[in-house]
């Protein structure tokens, strides 16, 4: 054992409810197996060497105590089984599912790039290039396009009308992946993975206090929230949109962790 773990490259520490019982109270073989990894990892406090993987386990307490405030992976939702071995494998292989694209030429080293760089689409009046924030539209014009984001983070969004209290959103835009629609949730910083809601769909009809999800062709997830929807046909001036949105900018579906 002692061997096998510290010659090891990487360890896979499947921590089942047993395991975890096991190791906090130094039984056996899994108390002398805590004790080995404990000594590597003091040894490199940011070592990323042992994987936690949650399997089998219904308690609150995931990790020993020993592998406490490490990362780890849940295989316990059978429904992202795909999702999280994908991860394994691309955490043992040390390719991340996004990696950091090299950096590009200064647009300002000569003045025939700079004529060239535009940082906003000619029609800024229907883009929002923060991560986060409220937006309100007219969607009858500029073809029902909203762009959130930019560059990886960008998503056009296509919005069609449908009444005062419905709207469709379509993923017609190059852009856009899959849309979806919570109906679980109120409120965004709520939402703890958003590979749960069904994307298989082109057209979504979201209403109005209710969240939709999208995904870029980059892999990034973004929620919009509708606030308020106005028709023309229906006694308002203008046609309206209202909603406001988070982009998920680490590159996973959770986004508890959005407002902190």
């Amino acid at each position: 054992m002692e061997k096998g773990l510290s010659k090891s490259h990487r360890v896979i520490c499947v921590c089942s409810e047993a395991y975890v019982y096991k190791a906090n109270e130094g039984n056996g073989g899994v108390g002398y197996e805590k004790q080995i990894i404990t000594a590597e990892l003091l040894a490199d406090l940011n070592s990323n060497w042992v994987i936690p993987l949650i399997k089998n386990n219904p308690s609150q307490r995931k990790t020993p105590t020993f592998l406490g405030g490490r990362l780890y992976i849940s295989f316990e939702d059978t429904l992202l089984h795909e999702s999280k071995y994908e991860e394994l494998l691309r955490e043992l292989l040390d390719e991340p599912v996004l990696p950091i694209p090299p950096l590009g030429k200064n647009p300002f080293k000569t003045i025939k790039d700079f004529s060239h760089q535009k940082f906003f689409p000619s029609n800024e009046k229907y883009v929002s290039p923060a991560t986060k924030g409220k937006v309100a539209f007219d969607y009858s014009n500029n073809n029902g396009r909203y762009s959130i984001g930019q560059g990886e983070l960008m998503f056009e969004t296509y919005w069609s009308k449908c009444s005062d209290r419905n709207i469709y959103l379509l993923n017609d835009t190059p852009s856009i992946k899959t849309v979806a629609v919570v109906k679980d949730a109120d409120d965004i910083c709520s939402i703890v993975d958003a590979r749960v809601y069904d994307g298989s769909s082109r057209i979504r009809t979201p209403k109005v206090n209710q969240i939709a999800i999208l995904q870029n062709e980059n892999g990034f997830y973004a929620a919009l929230k509708i606030l308020s929807i106005k028709d023309d046909t229906r006694g308002s001036e203008n046609d309206e949109l209202t909603f406001e949105y988070v982009i998920q900018t680490n590159g996973t579906p959770d986004f508890t962790t959005t407002n902190k």
